[in-house]
């Protein structure tokens, strides 16, 4: 009898976290290039039940029984998200569209993907669409990698995120905004092309680094987006870029960076509120069968006991 009763308590711990992830999607509806996560529920292995019969040896298989369900993991599918017109010079989005080919037959043919960014090859494998980024570098020199576009420049001329971390140049160099000239420079001074190159605002003329190169965001594909792992702030990070390490993008047919516009959160505000309305009634009918056999025991304990 206690197995029914581990099996509601299992439903009730997933759905908790379920309507936890919900929830906080939709605290970040408005977050610049959030991705909302969901909590898919996968079951407990399966048991296989045998009757013991005392008079003859083996057992007889019964069947098998499922003792409940878990959520193994948090995922996030990384997907483009509407664009918003801010015209703030300091606002950058990314409309990324990367399209992923394999051979057929001697021909290269275009794999099709899902709006969760899926897709299946002729092998039957699931591939993912990859996606591309915003490349940062964190405080302790590592990369990280983000779609909220929304940057500065700090007291000391280097273009930041709104938690001070830099942008990188093509170079895998923290971008520097100043000029011999002029000083600092401010986001009103720059303009941002379409393949990520920063000009003048002033005569288009292109703003160089150190070396005298031209300088350009740094934007990163990511193969597998699904293997980023989330680190608060709309930050993202690869936990072994070794194997699988991140490529520059320069391909305009591909990739497009906008000035003056962000990426709004790609949470489903309407799917977002049923499905938290869905985990929460639930939660109250496991907790429903948890109180049932809360009775069925006293009654077994305190009355049957009697007899």
């Amino acid at each position: 009898m206690l197995r029914g009763l581990y099996t509601a308590a299992a439903g009730m711990i997933a759905q908790q976290r379920r309507h936890d992830t919900v929830t906080n999607n939709l605290a970040n509806i408005y977050t610049p290039g959030y991705k909302q996560n969901y909590a898919p529920a996968r079951a407990f292995p399966e048991m296989l039940i045998s009757l013991i019969n005392s008079g003859e040896p083996g057992a007889l298989p019964i069947g098998r029984l499922n003792t409940g369900v878990m959520v193994e993991e948090i995922l996030g599918p990384v997907v483009q998200g509407d664009l918003l017109e801010t015209r703030n010079p300091g606002d950058f989005a990314i409309v990324s569209h990367i399209r992923v080919f394999e051979e057929v037959d001697g021909e290269q043919v275009e794999i099709a993907f899902d709006l969760s960014g899926k897709g299946v090859n002729q092998n039957g494998e699931t591939v993912y669409q990859p996606q591309a980024f915003f490349t940062l570098q964190s405080a302790g020199g590592e990369r990280r990698y983000t779609r909220n576009g929304k940057f500065y420049v700090n007291e000391d001329g280097l273009l930041v995120n709104e938690n001070g971390l830099s942008v990188l140049n093509r170079n895998g160099e923290p971008i520097q905004l100043d000029d011999p000239d002029f000083g600092v420079l401010g986001l009103d001074d720059i303009r941002v092309t379409a393949d990520g190159q920063l000009l003048y605002a002033q005569n288009g003329d292109p703003i160089t680094d150190t070396d005298g190169e031209p300088v350009f965001l740094m934007i990163s594909r990511i193969d597998n987006p699904n293997q980023l792992i989330r680190e608060g702030g709309s930050l993202y990070r690869l936990e072994n870029p070794e194997e699988q390490p991140p490529v520059i993008v320069d391909n305009l047919e591909e990739v497009v960076v906008y000035q003056g516009y962000i990426e709004s959160s790609n949470v489903d505000p309407v799917q977002s509120v049923v499905d938290m309305m869905t985990a929460a009634r639930l939660y109250e009918a496991n907790q429903k069968v948890i109180q049932f056999y809360d009775r069925s025991m006293d009654k077994a304990v305190n009355e049957v006991g009697r007899v």
